[in-house]
Order: C-alpha cells, then sequence, then structure tokens
C-alpha cells in the first residue's frame, strides 16, 4: 500500500470517528440507507473485521459524511442519492463482512435514540 492511501485512509478513519454520529442522527429519519450505514459503522469498528473491509466501509462512510459530493445534500431526497449509491457499492463488495450482531446493534441503536 502507498503512503498517500496510507494517509488518505487516516484521515476517512478521523473523519467517520469525529462525525458519523452527529450526521446520522441529523438524517437518518430522512434516509433510507441509515440502518445499513449505522451497521456498517460497527463492522468498520469491529476488531474482527478484515482491514480491507474496514477501508471500504470507512472509505463510504466518509463520503456520507463529507459535505462535499456529487450531489449537494441539502437537496430533498435526491441529494443523499449519491451516497446511497456509494454505501451500496460498498454494501455489494463486502457486506458479508457485515455480522448480524452489527445489524441487531444498529436496530438497536436506532430504535432506542430520539431522532429529530
Amino acid at each position: 500500500m502507498d503512503t498517500a492511501q496510507t494517509e488518505q485512509e487516516r484521515r476517512d478513519t478521523a473523519t467517520v470517528q469525529t462525525g458519523f454520529w452527529p450526521k446520522i442522527k441529523q438524517v437518518a429519519r430522512h434516509v433510507p440507507f441509515a440502518e445499513d450505514a449505522i451497521a456498517s459503522w460497527y463492522a468498520a469498528n469491529d476488531p474482527a473485521t478484515p482491514s480491507w473491509v474496514r477501508a471500504a466501509l470507512i472509505g463510504a462512510l466518509a463520503y456520507f459524511i463529507l459535505p462535499f459530493d456529487a450531489v449537494p445534500d441539502f437537496f430533498a431526497v435526491i441529494g443523499y442519492a449519491d451516497d446511497a449509491a456509494v454505501m451500496l457499492a460498498a454494501l455489494k463488495a463486502v457486506g458479508n463482512h457485515i455480522t448480524p450482531g452489527h445489524r441487531g446493534r444498529a436496530r438497536r441503536w436506532l430504535d432506542s435514540t430520539d431522532l429529530a
């Protein structure tokens, strides 16, 4: 792995660690992939998840969090279409590494959190 890619992964990881929960709390009621995103976060932070899977999930989650993307998120409905496409692509590639435990934790979080 080259140094630039490693540095990008570090930046993405830092972005996801600091920005994921505030972002998902803000938009979970409005995006159809909220449970998948949360399960992906749990998988990406699970030491049992292979590193290449964590990298793919962190990249998709970073795209979701970052304010600069192909379709600005402030456009209702279509604003998250590109985020959903990136998340779907990541799930197609590595979704079999998201365990029932990750999905259960995501569902419990959604059920127990007061979403604005």
